[in-house]
């Protein structure tokens, strides 16, 4: 494969959706409640790195991630740095914010991709409304909407804090807000699943992202394990071609 296009695979897939209302406000609300009784767990800081497999039309693509996931009880920051084996740095994201009676409430996501100019999107708590550097567009904030960078620490922050929310056949409604707009996703909580990591075999929840029929929409599968502080083990995004990017976690390190 060249270069090109393994460029362009992981452009479309690895860098449009690494590290993610017109959600019911009854359910955001009802969230926003329980929660403010209760309070929220969000996991604990640590550096996760994960080694990448892809594939398109049958050709393997390899690479690497690393996070950095913090939380420090108001507030929650990560940073992701991605590489593909001859291209290098593919992928700088980071997102911002505060942790709140929703959970996460990003301030500020970027990402800079390859060869390309950095984006930035901000969430306006003041005049309640999510702006996109790279496009014109702007969607309301009435609470809960996320970024593709912080949407996966939200429901690991769901499983821990509200693990009722967190049982087979739930619906999660959420928005996420990308480079340029923002749209209603919905994931669905599916069985326990055993898989195979670096650190042996792991028992994992896997959550996936609705896709309704006829859709030509990214499949994104999460397995979260419990016994991993409820981390992301595994992220698998999926192309209506078939064509498919998975990370699988090598190493986690607590942070201090």
């Amino acid at each position: 494969m060249n270069q090109f296009a393994s460029r362009s695979f992981l452009s479309r897939t690895l860098l449009s959706a690494l590290f993610f209302c017109a959600a019911s406000a009854s359910h955001v609300g009802t969230f926003a409640q329980t929660t403010a009784k209760a309070a929220l767990n969000p996991p604990p800081s640590a550096d996760l790195e994960y080694s990448i497999n892809a594939n398109q039309k049958g050709l393997p693509l390899n690479g690497s991630a690393v996070l950095h996931w913090t939380n420090s009880k108001d507030k929650y920051a990560i940073s992701t740095e991605t590489r593909a084996m001859l291209l290098g740095k593919i992928l700088e994201a980071k997102s911002e914010g505060a942790i709140d009676a929703s959970g996460l409430a990003p301030a500020t996501s970027t990402e800079k991709r390859y060869r390309k100019d950095a984006t930035t999107t901000t969430f306006n708590r003041e005049t309640r409304s999510i702006t996109f550097s790279a496009s014109g567009s702007n969607y309301p904030i009435k609470g809960g909407e996320q970024d593709r960078n912080s949407v996966v620490w939200q429901l690991a922050t769901i499983a821990r804090s509200m693990p009722a929310k967190f049982k087979s056949g739930a619906s999660i409604p959420v928005v996420v807000a990308g480079q340029k707009d923002a749209d209603a996703w919905t994931f669905k909580v599916g069985k326990a699943e055993t898989i195979k990591t670096p650190f042996g075999d792991l028992k994992t929840i896997k959550v996936s992202k609705v896709i309704k029929e006829d859709d030509k929409d990214q499949k994104i599968d999460i397995w979260f394990a419990s016994s991993k502080e409820w981390y992301p083990v595994r992220i698998r995004f999926t192309e209506p071609s078939g064509d498919f990017i998975e990370q699988t976690i090598s190493k986690i390190t607590p942070q201090s």
